[in-house]
Order: structure tokens, then C-alpha cells, then sequence
């Protein structure tokens, strides 16, 4: 019987293919036995255990063959990319600024750098697994252009929002979602053409790897700065400006490149990669180290929230530790989730499995939890850019936890891990669908028009640019108040319609009764309270 026969007759028992696994070892054919894996594999295509070998065997052999760290050319690029960040850190060069489109004074909004660095930083690192791996140059210029032209559409769209206010959010945004995008134009050019759950996984869970490798670079390299600066202080010396940013700028982008080339050989794919030797495997075994620990702190905080009900339905620094909360458990999940089911034992499959849905269902009570509580927010008050996308975020989050525990039902204890790599998967192209709609849709979502409220006095015009609708108007001697809308002013009845409004008191803005009167009346509210009196 040749292996080819032998692999597909056992297709669908472990330990019988195992067996003959052992076989051709002892009997030095492991490589024809690869082969067989290999063809067994294609012929089958959705044959999980055979897809398991063939990626085992892929790692094995990679393994075998070692890797030698592409330093001649992770080198050059991270200084071509730390000097390019080093320029753009320039703030009094390179701050982003906007002007008023009434009144043309300009307004510094964030430094471009924080806007900029993960594209430029996402293109050189795409040039880095380009040369130093498969040469793919179609496919990574696709990818420069495709950043490029993302940067270039937030730069040149985000002055069309309207207040003042959006237009941070919107930047603020952005930093979050090029970032995304930008790490989404790595994965395409190291994906290549092998864009399976399997190396899409692999991908996402050495991306956590780099990031905690760059992270510790950072320590490393915030302590020798600090020495540096401290020593020369101690001399009474004070470093230039451009110095310090070469240090600050220059350094993290030298750091990114670093981090890659250490945690990632550009040569094989994601799913053929290192995971459980040296760092890989520290990494791992500190996220399913703090598995049951996050568990058992979801479980306390579940418990209290009966408590505490309304508090992230009234603070807002609150459910912003939620939203950071529930990013950290989803990265939690994938680290602790092994890429190859041969790095754990059958008995710590079946204990980490169980954590995987233990957390994965607390996590889905926090998330909806954490929904509600936005949903209720915009209802009261306003759609915001930071509501409308942290809702997106939540709704991918509970469909990727939802989706870990669906599959999970139906896969049972033999394909658990293979169901929860199709679960990522998934979920980190909705994480990139949304980056990209948020990024396209929200300058035309959140549009003004400054010529409504041109004509009327500047220091209402200044209001209607920095803040957002509604815009509630007062002097101080008259009792009342009025809703600046498209130009106008609509006098707001009395108090019980105001309230029934959903106005908040906080957002009555007081103007001079002179500036108040030149604004045209506007319908009342209610519509047809009657003649609107005057300030």
C-alpha cells in the first residue's frame, strides 16, 4: 500500500495516520509520507485533520531549515523609515491645521506625524517582506498606493466636516483606522496568495507578537534615552529639539522594522512561522497564563453590575474602559489560542478550550452590555463620528465572540482549534470592512454648510463652528431661549418643551441680545406655538 493510499483511507483517524507517521520515520520515507500529506491535502481540500498534518509537517520542515534574520535589509529600511518620522515630528512644520471657513483663522487640530506613521510605516514594512521574501512587487506597490491614497482622501476630505469638534474625533479616528488599514496592507503582501483561515490566523497572532516585541524595544529604548538625556542634563547641557525628536521619532521607527524582522521570516508563510520557541512561546504561555485570571475578573465585575447599573450609562470615561476593556479580551483570546494543535498536550486543548468559551461568553455579556449603554447615550443626545464607530466596534466584537461560541457548539472537542482560527479570521475582515467605511463614509455623513450661518454675527458663527448640534441660544436679559438651526433661530416654548426635547441644560450658549435679534426666526417649538418673541 503506498502513503498516498494509506493517508486517505486513514483520512479521518489521528491515531491511525499518527501510527503511520511513526512508520516512516523509523523507516527514514518521512519525506515521501510529506508528500503523500501534501496530495491527500489537495485532493481533499476541506479535510481538517489532513489540513492540521499539512501544516504541521510545512512548520516542521521550515523548522528544519532554519532562518537567518534579514538584517541587510530590515536595517536600511527601519532608518529610512525612522528618519522619515523623524521630519515629519517637525510640529512647527508639520502640525495639522484647518481653517474657519467663516472666518479663515486657522486652528492646529493634531500633529501629522500621529496621522501618518503607521501608513509610511505599514509601506516600508512591506517593502522589508517584499525584498527579503517572495519578490511580489505588483502586489506591495498596489498596497504603497492603496495607504497612499487612504492618507491622501483623510487629508483632503476631513476640512469638509462640519463643527470644529467632528473634525477632531474624525482625525482621532483615523489614527485608529490607517493603523488598521495599514496593518491590513501588511497581511495582503505576506498573505500572498495563501490568504487560508489557517495563515490568516497565523498572521493575526504574529502581529501580536510584533507588537509585543515593539513594545519591550520601546521600554528598552525609553530607559536609554532617559539615561542619555539625564546625564547630559547633569551637565547642564539641554539637547536640541531635533535631537530629542531623533531619539523619540527616529528611534520608534527604526523599532518597527526591528520588531518584524525579529518575530517574522518573510520568507515562509504565516502558517509555516515560529511559535513555540523563544518569544513566540513566552507570549503565549503569558496570554493563557492570564486567561483564567480575566476570567475570574469579568466574573467579579458581572457581579457588581447590578450595583452599579447606570454607571456606563452616565459616565463616559467609563465606557471608555469598557471599549479598551473588550479590545484587550479579544487580543487575549488570540494569543492564547495556539496555531498548531501539536503546541499543546490533548489535556491542555481541552482546559484552554474551555477557557476560550468561558471568556468568549462573559466578554459577550460585557459587550452588549457596553452597547446598550452607547445606544442609550446617542439617544439621549447626539450621533457623533466616536459614537457611530465605537458602535460599529462593538457590534464586530459581539459578532466575533458570538461567532467563537456558534462554532464551538458545532465543532465539538476534535476541531475546536480549527473553529476558532475561521472565527478570527473572519472577524479581522470586519475589523478592516469597518476601518475602511468609517474612513470613506464619515466626512459625508457628518457635512456642514458654513453659508447657512455666514451672514450672521461672529460670535455665533464661531459657536456653529466649534460645537455640535443643537446649538441652544440666550441673552442675558431675556428669559428665552432659542435652537439655532440652518441660519435661524426657533424659539423653544417653555421649560416642559425644552425638557421634552432632550435638551440639556449645559448647552445653552449665551450671545448679546443686539447679536440674538439679527438672527431670522426660524418655526417655533412646537411648531405653531404662536408669534416667537424677541430677546
Amino acid at each position: 500500500m503506498t502513503y498516498l493510499s494509506t493517508v486517505l483511507q486513514h483520512a479521518s483517524n489521528p491515531e491511525e495516520l499518527e501510527l503511520s507517521y511513526q512508520q516512516a520515520v523509523k523507516a527514514g520515507a518521512e519525506a515521501d509520507f510529506a508528500a503523500a500529506i501534501e496530495s491527500g491535502y489537495a485532493q481533499t481540500g476541506d479535510n481538517l485533520l489532513l489540513a492540521a498534518w499539512h501544516y504541521r509537517l510545512a512548520y516542521a520542515a521550515a523548522k528544519v531549515k532554519g532562518r537567518v534574520i534579514a538584517w541587510g535589509w530590515a536595517l536600511p529600511l527601519g532608518l529610512l523609515n525612522g528618519l522619515l518620522l523623524w521630519l515629519l515630528s517637525d510640529e512647527q512644520r508639520f502640525d495639522l491645521q484647518v481653517a474657519n471657513p467663516l472666518t479663515g483663522q486657522m486652528v492646529t487640530l493634531i500633529p501629522l506625524v500621529a496621522l501618518l506613521a503607521a501608513p509610511i510605516s505599514a509601506m516600508v514594512i512591506t517593502l522589508f517582506l517584499t525584498a527579503a521574501g517572495e519578490k511580489r512587487w505588483p502586489r506591495a506597490l498596489a498596497v504603497i498606493l492603496g495607504l497612499a491614497a487612504s492618507a491622501a482622501y483623510v487629508l483632503l476630505l476631513f476640512p469638509s466636516i462640519w463643527p470644529r469638534v467632528f473634525q477632531e474625533q474624525y482625525l482621532g479616528l483615523m489614527v485608529l483606522h490607517l493603523g488598521l488599514l495599514a496593518w491590513a496592507g501588511v497581511g495582503i503582501v505576506a498573505l500572498a496568495r495563501r490568504a487560508d483561515a489557517a495563515n490568516r490566523f497565523a498572521f493575526l497572532v504574529k502581529s501580536l507578537e510584533a507588537f509585543v516585541v515593539g513594545g519591550l524595544l520601546a521600554i528598552a529604548g525609553g530607559i536609554f534615552t532617559a539615561i542619555t538625556f539625564g546625564l547630559f542634563n547633569a551637565l547642564g547641557i539641554q539637547p536640541p529639539d531635533w535631537v530629542v525628536r531623533l531619539f523619540i521619532a527616529g528611534g520608534g521607527g527604526l523599532i518597527v522594522l526591528v520588531a518584524v524582522a525579529l518575530v517574522y521570516d518573510p520568507k515562509s508563510e504565516p502558517a509555516q512561522q515560529s511559535f513555540d520557541e523563544g518569544l513566540s512561546k513566552l507570549v503565549a504561555l503569558l496570554m493563557r497564563l492570564l486567561l483564567p485570571l480575566t476570567i475570574g475578573v469579568l466574573l467579579v465585575y458581572l457581579a457588581f453590575i447590578p450595583f452599579n447599573w447606570r454607571e456606563p450609562f452616565e459616565n463616559r470615561e467609563v465606557l471608555i474602559i469598557f471599549n479598551a476593556m473588550l479590545f484587550a479580551v479579544i487580543a487575549l483570546l488570540m494569543g492564547a489560542t495556539p496555531v498548531h494543535g501539536g503546541d499543546l498536550s490533548e489535556q491542555g486543548q481541552t482546559w484552554l478550550r474551555r477557557g476560550v468559551i468561558a471568556l468568549a461568553a462573559l466578554a459577550l455579556l460585557v459587550s452588549l452590555y457596553a452597547l446598550a449603554a452607547i445606544l442609550y447615550r446617542t439617544s439621549i443626545d447626539r450621533l457623533t463620528p466616536n459614537r457611530l464607530v465605537f458602535i460599529g466596534w462593538n457590534v464586530i466584537n459581539i459578532a466575533i465572540l458570538a461567532l467563537i461560541l456558534a462554532q464551538q457548539a458545532r465543532a465539538g472537542r476534535a476541531g475546536w482549534l480549527h473553529a476558532v482560527h475561521k472565527a478570527f479570521a473572519a472577524g479581522a475582515l470586519l475589523y478592516i470592512a469597518w476601518s475602511l467605511i468609517g474612513l470613506l463614509a464619515l466626512p459625508w455623513l457628518f457635512r456642514g454648510d458654513p453659508a447657512q450661518v455666514a451672514n450672521l454675527p461672529l460670535r455665533i458663527q464661531a459657536l456653529a463652528y466649534e460645537r455640535a448640534d443643537p446649538i441652544l441660544l440666550k441673552c442675558y436679559n431675556s428669559p428665552h431661549i432659542y435652537l439655532l438651526e440652518e441660519g435661524t433661530k426657533r424659539w423653544v416654548r417653555d421649560i416642559p418643551t425644552f425638557e421634552a426635547q432632550g435638551y440639556r441644560w449645559n448647552d445653552v450658549q449665551y450671545v448679546a441680545c443686539s447679536e440674538l435679534r439679527v438672527v431670522p426666526d426660524g418655526e417655533t417649538i412646537p411648531p405653531g406655538a404662536g408669534p416667537p418673541p424677541q430677546p
